[in-house]
């Protein structure tokens, strides 16, 4: 279950696309800070799905048929992959530091792995195992001085590991359905469910937000590009590689956000941090390789 169309070593058309989704998903975090800035947590959340959904629908190939027998498979996708997450990490952020929570995102990985052997995958080799808890490793060293530095609310990280494991339920199930009708299609129809299913909580929180032209900018982004584009790449990738090694995504997505505070906005790296950073490249390569 989950395995993807390439057993073999990643391509470099494989690394081209998780090189252009980890830098969107990386600053993505970014984006929903500013969001939740001036906009409630339920509008974020709604924009940025109703957008994707949007901009995904202009291209034919997101309109193609879902057969009847999959839509249970869309449904999960909409709510674990994204109605859930969009929601929980916009409230997440409105009391956790954007670099905190796309840190604890990297750990994707683990539950995406734990779900697919769960699920009866049984063709993880030692390799990917063995590099997923290396990557693990260096996701604990980067995140740790921030954690510790921002004391970092509960209720913040809970909402974010419960993202955490939305994302490796969405890894599994997404597999087969972009095989058989390709990572627009799904996630564009996903997208749709979850931005209805969204509606009621933008409803309640839109007096309150004031839409200003920079909040409404990043999730205008944050929709399109992050949610929409970035999540049909990725979907991509996972029907090529399989569930377990397309979750590499998040070992990547801190290295952007590490980068992204140095040059964005000055802040500084410890030589624990640059440690994990060695981990997570590691862990990438690891992944990345066959059986």
């Amino acid at each position: 279950m989950a395995r993807g169309s390439n057993q073999g070593s990643f391509e470099a058309y494989d690394w081209l696309l998780i090189v252009t989704v980890s830098i969107i998903w990386g600053s993505s975090f970014l984006w929903i800070a500013i969001g939740v800035d001036s906009l409630s947590p339920g509008v974020v959340a709604f924009l940025r799905v109703a957008l994707g959904s949007m901009a995904l629908f202009l291209l034919p190939s997101a309109r193609r048929r879902i057969d009847r027998s999959d839509w249970w498979g869309i449904g999960i996708i909409a709510v674990a992959g994204n109605a859930g997450p969009a929601l929980l990490f916009a409230l997440a952020e409105t009391e956790l530091e954007s670099a905190v929570a796309g840190m604890i995102n990297s750990a994707a990985p683990i539950p995406t792995l734990i779900i697919a052997f769960a699920l009866g995958n049984r063709a993880i080799g030692s390799r990917h195992v063995a590099g997923l808890l290396v990557g693990f490793a260096g996701v604990v060293l980067m995140a740790a001085p921030s954690v510790i530095g921002a004391d970092a609310p509960v209720a913040g990280v809970f909402y974010v590991i419960v993202a955490v494991f939305g994302y490796g339920l969405t890894g599994n199930v997404i597999v087969p359905l972009q095989q058989r009708y390709g990572g627009m299609a799904v996630v564009a129809y996903a997208q749709a469910v979850g931005a209805v299913l969204l509606v009621p909580f933008a409803a309640v929180g839109w007096s309150s937000s004031d839409f200003s032209f920079k909040p409404l900018l990043a999730v205008l982004f944050l929709g399109v590009v992050g949610t929409g584009f970035a999540r049909a790449i990725a979907a991509t990738v996972s029907g090529r590689a399989g569930a377990q090694r397309g979750s590499v995504f998040g070992y990547f997505v801190p290295i952007v956000a590490i980068i992204l505070g140095v040059v964005v906005r000055d802040e500084s790296i410890e030589a624990i941090q640059l440690g994990g950073l060695a981990l997570v490249l590691l862990a990438g390569y690891f992944v990345a390789r066959d059986r």
